[in-house]
């Protein structure tokens, strides 16, 4: 008979409980603060812009009407505009950690210390030192 070892809520506390696991609740949550970082950039700096040059203050605004159906192509450019900053950025800081991460791997290590001489070789150089000395 197979012994039961914390059933199904056992099961999900030993999930739960790995670091890996709390390791990437800790991304989603830096990943929705950034995601909100770049909407901001895009709806509040970027979009402004790019309005100047088309006319228009949003892309949100852009729509065609066919029939009786409105489609919003503008919500569909500032989604795509969301995603090609936020890919972007995210490039940009795993090209900057690569480069850190080479750099740090390139970088020379520091010489091994002399290890200290053996008795014999002290020992040998001490009767070298002494020849030397007289002259032999």
């Amino acid at each position: 008979m197979k012994e039961k070892t914390g059933g199904f809520f056992g099961e999900f506390k030993q999930f739960i409980a790995r670091g890996n696991v709390m390791d990437m609740a800790v991304g989603v949550i830096i990943g929705g603060a950034f995601s909100a970082i770049t909407t901001s950039l895009i709806n509040d700096i970027i979009m402004p812009l790019l309005g100047i040059l088309t006319g228009s203050i949003s892309f949100a605004e852009l729509s065609v009407t066919v029939g009786g159906a409105v489609i919003t192509y503008g919500n569909f450019v500032q989604a795509i505009l969301n995603f090609l900053v936020m890919a972007f950025v995210v490039f940009c800081l795993v090209k900057a950690m690569n480069s850190f991460h080479k750099k740090k791997e390139e970088a020379p290590a520091e010489p091994a210390p002399e290890p200290e001489p053996s008795n014999e070789e002290k020992l040998l150089a001490e009767i070298r030192d002494l020849l030397k000395e007289s002259g032999k």
